[in-house]
């Protein structure tokens, strides 16, 4: 079907790209300690993008059964074509297959009772540490199939599988309200449900007691979890090619600059292995790469899609991202922080006088992104005194310059872990932030 399209979209455009894709997933869920919901769901759908006259056309439909199907979606790319951006691309023209690995049988095999038993064992876990718990649970798999092919002999075709379990456990004691959670995902079954809850466990007991803190500058300490949810976020929209061929990036004329603190390294990577992020190509056929966009402080590229690295005279990234229903995007792959010398978490800990750790922040994507300003909530950190944790902090906002921050880098753990699925960091010991408390 994918090469009969393609035959018939060359036969009006000058050049024509299909994109299929279909996906089986398996989500179970637990709610307040209960059963909840189990809810397989199937989708597939093809993608037609061609460059007619010049311009860029896009068709999608989920509609692939029926005689002159394939037709009407060939109508409907060229129809927007009509009134689509000037094309400023070459699609390439190699099939490309990495050789990383992103699919393994044993999710596919994964049944609707593996999933529960996940989901359940990693429930009792947590009931039986503290039966106050109140606790959610999810897991899931999916395995998608891709196939990529472009009227140049361009492309890729893989296959793709995603396990994934995450917890969350809400405490009340009194007036005192605490949430908790963790997630793991993989593309390989190895997800361990014991390390899950382990995780909120030890979270929680560290947050047993307040620490009391004071509005004022201080180190601040940030796990990557509470990096991927604070100072990460000015930075993705600054390496971002649209944010810098839109003029909006403050780091867009620096490009071979130190901007940062010679300890930062950032790469972006879609080689991993078993990775969420890695694939062998993007979703436009670009063979991914390890590339990195910060290197000892120095910024050294941006991620862009054919279009936007087109448009704005640079070499694609192999960064187009995109639905089946849209047309490409700069997007990341597993985002790398490599690691320092600084030790583990507790290390760093352990050289603090006083500070704060950022496990969560919330709201930080509120400030001014573009300038790297942030602002968050600490929604669960904790007090550092004497090189030990004193407790949890309430009632605390941590606010900066993301750029000012990452140029001043007191310590860089050699502990890397993952957070989110697609985010490899160590957790980052900035040397001063302001930190402020309903208090004062």
């Amino acid at each position: 079907m994918v090469e009969e399209l393609l035959d018939k979209a060359t036969k009006t455009a000058e050049v024509a790209e299909v994109l299929f894709h279909e996906s089986t997933e398996l989500p179970i869920s637990f709610e307040a300690n209960r059963m909840k919901s189990i809810n397989a769901r199937e989708s597939s759908g093809m993608a037609l993008r061609i460059i007619k006259d010049g311009r860029i056309g896009l068709g999608y439909s989920t509609k692939l059964s029926e005689p002159g199907d394939l037709d009407a979606l060939v109508e409907s790319a060229v129809e927007s074509a009509q009134f689509g951006a000037e094309a400023k691309f070459t699609l390439p023209s190699t099939y490309t297959t990495n050789g990383v690995t992103i699919f393994d049988p044993a999710v596919e095999g994964l049944t609707l009772d593996d999933l529960v038993a996940l989901g359940t064992e990693a429930l009792d876990l947590l009931r039986n540490h503290d039966k106050e718990f109140l606790c959610d649970v999810g897991a899931s798999k999916r395995v998608s199939n891709v196939r990529l092919f472009n009227s140049h002999g361009g492309g890729t075709e893989y296959r793709k599988s995603v396990v994934s379990l995450g917890a969350s456990i809400n405490l009340t004691r009194g007036e005192d309200l605490l949430d908790v959670w963790h997630y793991a995902v993989s593309c390989r079954a190895e997800l361990e449900p014991q390390a899950v809850a382990q995780r909120i466990i030890r979270r929680v007991e560290d947050a047993r007691h307040q620490g009391s803190v004071r509005t004022k500058h201080m180190p601040v300490l940030f796990t990557p979890q509470g990096l991927g949810s604070a100072l990460m976020l000015p930075l993705r929209q600054a390496f971002n090619g649209k944010t810098v061929l839109q003029g909006a990036s403050p780091l867009g004329e620096r490009l071979g600059e130190q901007v940062f603190d010679e300890k930062l390294t950032i790469y972006d990577d879609g080689t991993i292995d078993h990775a969420v992020g890695s694939s062998p190509t993007d979703d436009e056929g670009i063979p991914l790469q390890r590339r990195a966009l910060i290197e000892n402080g120095y910024i050294r590229t941006f991620i862009y899609d054919l279009q936007t690295a087109g448009l704005a005279g640079a070499e694609p990234t192999g960064n187009g991202e995109r639905s089946p229903n849209s047309l490409p995007a700069p997007g990341y792959h597993n985002g790398v922080v490599a690691p320092g010398s600084g030790g583990s978490l507790d290390d760093l800990i352990g050289g603090v006088d006083e500070g704060i750790v950022v496990e969560y922040a919330m709201g930080a994507s509120m400030g001014n992104l573009f300038s790297g300003d942030f602002s968050g909530n600490v929604h669960l950190g904790y007090k550092i005194e004497n090189g030990k944790l004193a407790g949890r902090v309430k009632d605390t906002m941590v606010a900066g310059n993301a750029y000012a921050a990452l140029k001043n880098i007191a310590a860089i753990g050699s502990e890397p872990e993952w957070a989110g699925g697609s985010f490899y960091a160590p957790p980052i010991l900035v040397a001063d932030l302001s930190v402020s408390t309903r208090e004062g």
